[in-house]
């Protein structure tokens, strides 16, 4: 009864009522009907709406069968986090973990994607895997370093791709690379600050501050760099005619923002193993992958971070692999993608490096920031996470090459020296 009344007041509040927001000037700031059930009186999730692209901005080069494939990203709030304390804006009902888990599963359901990247993946064994393998996916998860509980999954559609090659991302592995006598200017910057002179952090921030368990001091890079962050690698054959490849990528980036030197480490390790990643699927499946990097990177759109990403410069010592964010450059990112009376503001993204082989047809639409569903923070009984899913409908539109297993490559070559010594002898005979 409680949740009922709030709800209410959310619904009267301006005039919202059951409406979306029209005429706003950002293109992905209108929210979709909001459907209520008739059994129970409580609200579901708004139906996920992807809006068509009249023209995406990437270079093509022909057209193709039109094979398509959906991609989403999402952070589900582990359930380790979630605590009434956290989220007091939250109605108690809706962070339960079986409405909750109730609630992911059935937006993984209306998402209909071939490919949900997804951060802060915790019950994968108990609840996750088996629930989606019911829906057709198969998946791969990695778990965080140390004693967290969650950790990054991708999950796909077996009948849309079938997975070829896969490595994990630890970035603690940064410690390893630690040059003493020459430490990064990055890690002995001014941000090298005491645990005690932080930002106050608030909900289920703080919480991961104190789950943390930092010994030692933080201005040591061997322990500043040791966060416990992970992401997945893979790489798929599409079940296309083409054989198109991609690759995959799913990351968590560290969340503290007076840490930006840490975090800015971990997309520079991101985009060098990316990058080494692609030239070793381009040599083994001679094609050549299209690159699609997906997470929450807990970094706003002009935060060094984000300009690194979408730069057009690469570190030296790796490939050069040259990034744009999906939203940016077909009408600009969302307003947010996480959503608290604390913090609102954007963290999540897609970002593409394609040589033309895919094309972005549509975008998964974002809340803004009048719409029913949002107002008063997330979670809520509409949105199980405090973070929004994004996600685009991609096309195929050619491939770089045709899949050729390696095998058979060396076979049909000594097959061809085989019929040119054959012809020779006829022409010397």
């Amino acid at each position: 009864m409680q949740n009922t009344t709030m709800l209410t007041l959310w619904f009267t509040s301006g005039g919202l009522v059951l409406t979306p927001r029209t005429g706003s000037n950002n293109p992905h700031g209108s929210s979709g009907r909001i459907c209520k059930s008739k059994m129970s009186g409580m609200p579901k999730p708004p139906c996920p709406k992807f809006i068509s692209l009249e023209d995406g901005e990437f270079t093509t080069k022909s057209t193709s069968n039109g094979f398509k494939f959906r991609l989403v990203s999402y952070n589900i709030l582990a359930q380790v986090y979630v605590k009434s304390s956290y989220f007091p804006h939250s109605p108690s009902s809706c962070l339960k973990w079986k409405a909750r888990s109730q609630a992911i599963l059935m937006e993984f359901k209306n998402l209909s994607a071939d490919f949900l990247c997804i951060q802060e993946l915790d019950e994968y064994n108990s609840f996750y895997k088996s629930n989606m393998e019911s829906l057709g996916y198969s998946s791969l998860y990695i778990q965080r370093t140390g004693q967290k509980r969650d950790g990054c999954g991708i999950f796909y559609r077996s009948s849309s791709a079938e997975l070829i090659l896969m490595e994990e991302i630890h970035y603690n592995d940064l410690v390893n690379g630690i040059d003493y006598e020459n430490v990064p200017t990055e890690i002995e910057s001014n941000n090298t600050l005491d645990v005690d002179r932080r930002e106050e952090a608030s909900g289920k921030d703080s919480t991961k501050a104190n789950s943390h368990g930092d010994q030692g001091d933080p201005n040591d890079p061997c322990v500043r760099l040791k966060r416990d962050c992970v992401g997945l690698l893979m790489a798929f054959k599409l079940r296309d005619p083409s054989n198109h490849l991609i690759v995959v990528a799913n990351t968590h980036i560290y969340w503290d923002p007076n840490w930006a030197d840490v975090k800015l480490a971990q997309v520079k390790y991101l985009r060098r193993r990316v990058s080494q990643f692609k030239e070793i699927v381009s040599n083994k499946f001679c094609s050549t992958p299209s690159v699609i990097i997906a997470g929450d990177f807990n970094s706003t759109p002009g935060d060094e971070v984000y300009q690194y990403l979408v730069s057009a410069n690469s570190d030296s010592e790796a490939p050069a692999i040259q990034l744009c964010s999906l939203y940016a450059t077909n009408g600009g990112e969302p307003p947010f993608t996480n959503c608290t009376p604390d913090f609102t503001g954007t963290l999540d993204y897609i970002f593409l490096s394609d040589p033309g082989y895919l094309k972005p047809v549509s975008l998964l639409e974002v809340p803004g920031p009048q719409s029913a569903d949002i107002i008063g923070g997330l979670p809520n009984h509409y949105h199980p996470s405090d973070h929004l899913p994004i996600g685009a409908d991609f096309v195929v539109l050619g491939s770089s090459n045709s899949l050729i297993i390696p095998e058979l490559q060396d076979v049909e070559d000594r097959l061809s020296k085989f019929e040119i010594g054959e012809q020779m002898k006829v022409q010397n005979n």
